[in-house]
């Protein structure tokens, strides 16, 4: 019998919150039969490009597509590595430098496990996840809007 994992919402408006983060990580410590946990967190950098600095990102998406991408890139994960359990959040809307855009967090009996299946997670989604970010220059009029 195959089992599958239920479709989770993917996309956060805004930056990712460390108060978050820091909840998904705790709400994991009543499942005993994980021993190790992995995360990465993307973080939007100021990068300079062409003399001038990036301040923020505007993360966009065609969300179903990428809902979808989402799902499949788990679902070969859970194939691929025992894993326990698997939680991916990309952001949508701005995102501003020093701020998190993407938080992936892996849970499995054993550690090494969770270090290749991080690896794998990631560059899956850089590959093939349709979301989309336009950088916002220092130089630029960009109405700052509060996310909600």
């Amino acid at each position: 019998m195959e089992t599958t994992k239920p479709k989770k919402t993917t996309f956060i408006n805004g930056a990712i919150p460390s108060e978050f983060i820091g909840n998904s990580i705790a709400k994991h410590q009543s499942k005993t039969t994980i021993g190790a946990h992995n995360i990465f967190l993307g973080q939007v950098r100021a990068d300079e490009m062409d003399g001038k600095k990036v301040v923020a990102i505007d993360y966009s998406a065609y969300e179903e597509m990428a809902e979808q991408s989402f799902y499949d890139i788990r679902e070969a994960a859970f194939a691929k590595y025992d894993l326990t359990c698997m939680h991916i959040y990309h952001s949508l809307g701005l995102v501003k430098a020093g701020e998190i855009c993407l938080f992936v967090f892996v849970s499995s009996p054993r550690r090494k496990v969770v270090f290749e299946a991080l690896e794998f997670l990631v560059e899956e989604i850089k590959a093939k996840a349709p979301v989309f970010g336009k950088e916002i220059f220092e130089d630029e009029t960009y109405t700052w809007k509060k996310n909600t």
